[in-house]
């Protein structure tokens, strides 16, 4: 069988390959020939063979069909055969494939070898891919070149040991007694380097190693000041800083030892205060040391100027021109607000300016941070950045923002007006992207602000003018246009210049959502609702009827449920519960006060006084029918007891004479005073009539007050 061609010579080939296919072509074959070579068990070209497979499972190619042939080579007495093994089983084997405990015993008697290289590869390999069970029974050895006077074995066992203890922690004392010594190594560039990351790993894994060690902080401290005041040193200076890879290693370590610790963090708060001002921070080097010595400061007990200072080495990192510097000191920033709130807000406005940076995680960042800043005195300026910020943000960060927005204004909100114009402003923005309940939240809020009701109702009637694309604004403004359209059209407006709107204007509004196809179901059902209620404060009844009539065969289930109760039983009368009442005066005699029994108690189950029964008749014949009624309905008395007169007095509707206006006038006869009066009305439910028919109204009324200091109570029926 020829010789096959050498590494070089297959890469050489590769690299001519002008497609994928033709590429796959030439290794397939190149691994046929490989395949053919393992078979016949010649031994002279293993190596070569391996190291080519090594290379096409690099290019992304299957190589499982090595990993016997790596053992092989791992098992020859030859250097350069151990090195390509040794390096192939550290890619194509690992701990899950049984193959690998084949490899415990070579690996054992290497470490014992008489050649350095040759145990450095035993370490490197096991440090790398090592099971558990292979770091159980090899962890003795790894022990005793730790002891060794030979600090490249030293170096490499360390780091091997680190390996060792994160596979099996039970064993991390068998190395305790040989970390101890490894600080005392003058030659920080091998030995110091991997102790310190030993005893990281040892301190972040056990609290007993942790207590143990935190004596070690003022030899920790010392070696750090050393490498800090040290000249020039070519062999570890980089950008003209020394070992800043040990530095950063030394601090990582401080931080472990001094969180929670008064006495370890009183240790380090000088030389953490020298490493943050005297590194050089025009190279990225010296940033990095920077950041890891405002990590360490904010996680131990350090002193408040110190981490004032850390605080300002981070508000100097987000004027850096380098964005990953801008981006680890938003994170950084956004850890501590909770705990230095005052020191991060002297940054605010950098922070701010972060909000209109280019890259979508600094603005992420910023965004979050500028909500954690936000507080009550500093309220209106920080929603008017993250309103603009709102309004010109992508899609992606309009939900969280708009979220944030909502609980700022909440929490701190200096006035309601301010409060409801900062929630229309959302909804005006970024109204599609808002959370589900924010509707009824905004709902809420304006029903408790009853002084900006006709303020309120005015501006989301003009918002609605503007754009009716999103969809929580419209619901948000038809709900209160149904509840407050009389002060829309009244102009009762304070706050700003009332508009002149008519009836018929406010109506078309609302058709227009309804029939609009930029409006969800959800959205007609609030408009359908709008028009309903405002049939009892607008007099455009047969409009409003006809709207409503069209409705109950909408193909919306929803939709024609809502008119079809709405238009039964001529309920659009009734609609409005107290605030106006149809009544007409008939003949019809008096029905006696037990035929009451028979009704349902509307305001509880409370029996009647003997109080004399009133006459009032009420309509409920419907609408389309021709009933003669009187022009004019005399005053009646309603209740008459215990000094409290209450007389009704009726005024007919103009637009429809069906319909009459009650209104109550209550006196107080007694010489005392009559406080926190109540008074509550309600009529029974009532089958349906004949068209041509009249029914007397039999109404149930609720009174509640205080006279002389004793709360009163009573019932009485007007029929």
């Amino acid at each position: 069988m020829p010789a096959p061609i050498r590494l070089r010579e297959l890469i050489r080939t590769i690299r001519t390959a002008r497609t994928q296919a033709e590429e796959r072509e030439m290794i397939q074959k190149e691994c046929a020939a490989i395949r053919s070579s393992f078979r016949e068990e010649d031994n002279t070209y293993r190596c070569r063979n391996v190291a080519k497979l090594l290379y096409m499972h690099m290019l992304g190619y299957p190589a499982h069909f090595g990993q016997l042939e790596c053992l092989k080579l791992i098992a020859s007495q030859k250097f350069t055969d151990k090195r390509i093994g040794y390096l192939g089983a550290m890619l194509l084997l690992d701990e899950r494939q049984d193959v690998h405990l084949l490899m415990t015993n070579c690996i054992k008697n290497d470490l014992n070898h008489s050649t350095q290289y040759v145990q450095g590869l035993a370490l490197c390999t096991l440090g790398c891919m090592g099971s558990s069970e292979m770091c159980r029974d090899l962890a003795g050895e790894v022990e005793k070149l730790l002891k060794t006077s030979n600090s490249y074995l030293r170096k490499k066992a360390a780091l091997c040991a680190v390996h060792v203890i994160r596979k099996v922690p039970e064993l991390m004392e068998m190395f305790l007694p040989a970390t101890k010594n490894l600080l005392s190594e003058k030659n920080h560039g091998e030995i110091l380097h991997t102790s310190v990351v030993l005893l990281t790993e040892m301190c972040e894994r056990s609290p007993d190693m942790l207590s143990h060690f935190r004596k070690l902080v003022p030899q920790l401290v010392r070696i750090l000041k050393n490498l800090i005041m040290s000249g020039y040193s070519p062999e570890h200076d980089v950008s003209g800083i020394s070992d800043p890879f040990l530095q950063v290693r030394i601090l990582r370590l401080l931080r472990i030892l001094g969180k929670g610790d008064d006495d370890s963090s009183e240790a380090m708060n000088d030389i953490l205060a020298q490493v943050a001002t005297n590194t050089e921070t025009s190279k990225n080097v010296g940033n990095a040391i920077l950041y890891e010595t405002v990590l360490t400061i904010m996680d131990i007990k350090s002193e408040s100027g110190l981490r004032v200072l850390a605080i300002n080495i981070l508000g100097r990192f987000l004027l850096n021109n380098d964005k990953n510097i801008r981006y680890v000191a938003l994170t950084s920033l956004l850890k501590t607000v909770q705990t230095d709130h005052n020191a991060v807000q002297r940054h605010r406005s950098t922070i701010v300016d972060c909000l209109k940076d280019l890259d979508v995680s600094i603005k992420r960042r910023a965004m979050e941070l500028s909500f954690a800043l936000v507080n009550g005195n500093n309220i209106r300026g920080m929603m008017k950045e993250l309103l603009y910020f709102l309004d010109s943000c992508d899609p992606d960060f309009k939900a969280d923002c708009a979220s944030g927005i909502f609980l700022a204004a909440e929490k701190y909100a200096p006035s309601k007006r301010w409060h409801i114009d900062t929630i229309m402003r959302v909804l005006t923005t970024a109204g599609s992207y808002v959370r589900d309940d924010s509707v009824p939240n905004l709902i809420q809020l304006i029903t408790n602000s009853v002084e900006m009701h006709a303020y309120t109702v005015q501006r989301l009637y003009k918002a609605l003018l503007d754009d009716i694309s999103q969809q929580p604004l419209v619901q948000v403004a038809s709900w209160c246009i149904g509840e407050y359209g009389d002060l829309l059209v009244s102009g009762q407006c304070e706050e700003e210049e009332p508009i002149q709107v008519s009836e018929d204007e406010v109506l078309d509004v609302l058709e227009g959502l309804l029939v609009s196809n930029l409006s969800t179901p959800v959205t007609r059902g609030y408009s359908l609702t709008a028009i309903m209620k405002l049939s009892t404060r607008f007099s455009s009844l047969n409009r409003i009827k006809k709207v409503v009539s069209i409705y109950g065969s909408s193909i919306d289930v929803e939709l024609q449920q809502r008119a079809v109760e709405y238009n039964a039983n001529d309920l659009l009368d009734l609609l409005g519960g107290n605030d106006v009442v149809p009544v007409i005066q008939t003949t019809v005699p008096t029905k006696p006060a037990s035929a009451g029994g028979e009704l349902l108690d509307l305001l509880g189950d409370l029996s009647l006084t003997g109080q004399p029964a009133a006459h009032l008749c009420c309509s409920v014949a419907n609408s389309h029918s021709a009933i003669p009624v009187s022009p004019f309905i005399p005053p009646m008395t309603a209740y008459n007891k215990n000094g409290l007169k209450i007389e009704f007095t009726f005024e007919r509707s103009n637009p429809n004479p069906n319909i009459a206006v009650i209104t109550i006038h209550a006196t107080n006869s007694t010489e005392a005073d009559m406080t926190e009066f109540v008074f509550q009305a309600a009529v029974p439910k009532v089958c349906s009539f004949p068209s041509s028919s009249t029914q007397p109204l039999r109404m149930r009324v609720k009174l509640t007050y205080t006279h002389k200091g004793s709360p009163v109570q009573d019932l009485a029926e007007v029929v």
